[in-house]
């Protein structure tokens, strides 16, 4: 690392910790997080000189409250401070505090923080714009780059979503055993938003969003630090490292979508799917069987396998049959329609989704697979009405081109054979 790079990677790790316990002290957003501030710009001024604190993130709470208190004294001379008890529950003394990090405070402070960003009053978007902001300490400026929207929008987002929070009138205190469990289901879905946002980027924009899939993965690690237990937050963590190792592989150099059996897995990122191989590994050990560990063992199979070929397609169909028992959903039985294909044949692929097809009359890849599945048996006409209507549908341009190749074969098939010829 260069002089000062450590003292950003510093910075960046004690953040949710820090944002934490300052939001717990002041009970307000925007005051946590200019204090955070506030702290990290002391930092830099005094960590080059001094050397890093035994804990950084003790170092910055302190400062940062202590910031926070002063600029409560200048803005309120005439008025009496409040008791301290009032802005604060923690002892002064930094080794305290430090010792307390690592305990259950530490991890309530970083849960509570998460679980106000995913307050289910918030719409997705604003979940997901919220915890880059307050939890990553991502810019306005690169939360709406990723996001394809002007500044002034994804500023006027935060902000909502910030406004929301203090409406809701969020309770701060310790939360229960039970509590916590559903905070932790929560958190977790709003780590996968943000990997799915970054994950489902098109080949034009992929780059400029896989920042929100490795800041995903930054955030399922601090929480599986926080539950080391939890084979669902194993299952979580694991499913995203797997996917995210393809991602130099998905797109040709033109950004058009690069299919999973034609992708070149020399690409694959190996030292990621052997984390993510004993992560998952590691949680189907504890037998308390879940969606996220279900869907990184699917994940994990392909990662598996050296050739396409080698993928072992009837346990991928047994675990989507399991994962239509826990999370029933048209979108399952399509992805498990896949593997039926493979084992079964399409027909017997296109007769499982046929059911599907008024619930998923506007979803692009119902439109795509089913045309797939036409072709594959002959049934070009049929085909083409469902290309037709997947190109309709798509959401991004290399969607779209994907289908539009499947076409363009298709129109080359069905032509006479001297035509093919050039004759």
């Amino acid at each position: 690392m260069t002089d000062t790079a450590w003292i950003d990677a510093a910075l960046t790790s004690a953040r949710p910790q820090a944002v934490g316990a300052l939001l717990r002290y002041f009970r307000n957003l925007d005051t946590a997080e200019e204090a955070f501030q506030n702290a990290c710009l002391r930092a830099l001024k005094s960590w080059p000189q001094n050397g890093p604190p035994r804990d950084p993130a003790a170092w910055l709470i302190m400062v940062g409250r202590n910031v926070a208190i002063d600029e409560v004294r200048r803005n309120r001379k005439q008025e009496p401070l409040p008791e301290d008890e009032a802005i604060s529950d923690l002892d002064d003394a930094e080794d305290a505090l430090a010792e307390r990090l690592d305990g259950s405070h530490y991890r309530d402070d970083i849960l509570r923080l998460l679980f106000i960003c995913c307050h289910p009053d918030l719409p997705a978007t604003q979940q997901i714009a919220l915890a880059l902001r307050i939890v990553s300490g991502l810019t306005v400026k690169q939360i709406a780059r990723a996001f394809l929207v002007s500044e002034a929008a994804m500023e006027q987002r935060i902000t909502r979503a910030k406004a929301r929070v203090a409406d809701a009138d969020v309770p701060f205190e310790t939360p229960g055993a039970v509590e916590r469990t559903e905070r932790l289901s929560a958190v977790a879905a709003m780590i996968y938003l943000i990997f799915n946002e970054g994950y489902s980027a098109s080949g034009d924009t992929a780059e400029i969003r896989a920042p929100l899939c490795e800041e995903a993965i930054r955030l399922a690690r601090l929480l599986l630090r926080l539950f080391q237990s939890e084979p669902e937050i194993m299952g979580l963590t694991a499913l995203l490292m797997l996917q995210h190792a393809r991602a130099l592989a998905r797109f040709d150099a033109d950004g058009a979508v690069i299919l999973l059996d034609d992708q070149d897995r020399s690409l694959w990122n190996q030292k990621m799917i052997t984390e993510g191989l004993a992560l998952i590994d590691k949680a189907m050990r504890h037998r308390r069987s879940g969606p996220y560990q279900i869907q990184a063992a699917i994940a994990a199979l392909h990662a598996r396998a050296a050739e396409p070929d080698d993928t072992d397609w009837k346990q991928i169909d047994l675990l989507y049959g399991a994962l239509e028992v826990l999370q029933p959903s048209p979108v399952v039985t399509l992805n498990r329609a896949v593997a039926v294909s493979k084992v079964r044949g399409p027909e017997a692929a296109l007769e499982m989704i046929e059911p599907l097809a008024s619930r998923l009359s506007n979803y692009f890849h119902f439109f795509g697979v089913r045309g797939a599945f036409l072709m594959q048996l002959g049934r070009n006409e049929e085909a083409r009405v469902a290309f037709d209507r997947a190109i309709a549908l798509a959401n991004t341009s290399a969607e779209a081109a994907h289908i539009r190749m499947h076409l363009d074969r298709l129109m080359r098939d069905s032509q006479p054979r001297g035509a093919k010829a050039g004759k």
